[in-house]
């Protein structure tokens, strides 16, 4: 499911600043929430990851060693060691462990490149840590938290309801 030009399209025109200051504050509550998120990356935790929304004209760049998160414009993205690039509703799926990787991975939903075993490695980490975006925001929302728990979990659920519905037959 693509995100609606009215939400992408100022995303052009918004400061690379301001929407780092807003990705870092949600990536620094993950990592608070979930600490040992990177641990199973081992000699992997060194490695640069690249996620590329295809819906956004945005990419991030995530450094577990630091650990840091970055914002870039598409073309100007810096170098990486491993690159996913896909909707960002897959992405966050993705994230949380909502659906299965290999699905969107051979339906070409996905696409992955660069060192494949450091993405495993950071696949496997994300699998065991049962990341909820919409508690994590919560969490950061003081007063307003049961408003945002509901509003992202309703978001998520219609999002996911679309790519389950738009996901390749099953095999099995």
């Amino acid at each position: 499911m693509s995100l609606p030009l009215a939400i992408t399209a100022p995303l052009s025109f918004v400061p690379i600043i301001a929407i780092e200051s807003v990705v870092q504050r949600v990536f620094t509550r993950v990592i608070e929430t979930h600490p040992g998120l990177f641990d199973r990356l081992a000699d992997h935790a060194n490695k640069r990851y690249a996620f590329l929304p295809s819906d956004l004209p945005i990419g991030f760049l995530v450094e577990p060693a630091v650990p840091r998160i970055s914002v870039h414009r598409k073309g100007r993205a810096p170098a990486s060691d491993a690159c996913m690039e896909g909707e960002l509703v897959l992405l966050l799926a993705l994230l949380e462990g909502r659906i299965d990787g290999d699905a969107v991975f051979f339906s070409r939903d996905l696409t992955v490149s660069g060192d494949m075993e450091a993405m495993l490695a950071l696949r496997n980490a994300l699998d065991d840590c049962e990341i909820d975006l919409p508690r994590d925001l919560a969490d950061m929302s003081g007063p307003f938290a049961p408003l945002v728990r509901r509003a992202g979990e309703e978001i998520r659920e219609r999002a996911l309801g679309r790519v389950v519905k738009e996901e390749a037959p099953q095999w099995n």
